[in-house]
């Protein structure tokens, strides 16, 4: 396996609080097996509530969360974290400018 490409970079797709979990744990494991890497997590439908209601420091910067989410539920997301406009965009762009797609 080729582990020498200039640009590693892993776009995790988490819509529920279980996807959630899982995409915290691959994304901690992708950044310690290769700390080159740059990794999103892209979070919507229930996962976002899951990401607001249960923190984790070493991965919340990595988080993408939904407005189109937080607007339908009526909540808010601390400055802390970054949120897109809208999460299925987020996901073709990022695609588009070829970031590896995974669902969790």
């Amino acid at each position: 396996m080729n582990t020498n490409d200039s640009a590693f970079r892993v776009l995790i797709h988490a819509p529920s609080s279980t996807s959630l979990a899982r995409a915290r744990n691959n994304a901690a494991n992708i950044l310690r097996d290769r700390p080159d890497a740059q990794v999103r997590i892209v979070v919507n439908a229930d996962g976002v509530a899951a990401a607001l209601d249960a923190p984790h420091p070493d991965t919340d910067n990595l988080l993408l969360l939904c407005a189109n989410t937080l607007r339908k539920t009526e909540r808010k997301a601390p400055a802390a974290y970054q949120t897109v406009p809208s999460a299925a965009i987020a996901l073709v762009t990022l695609q588009q400018e070829g970031w590896i797609y995974i669902r969790a």
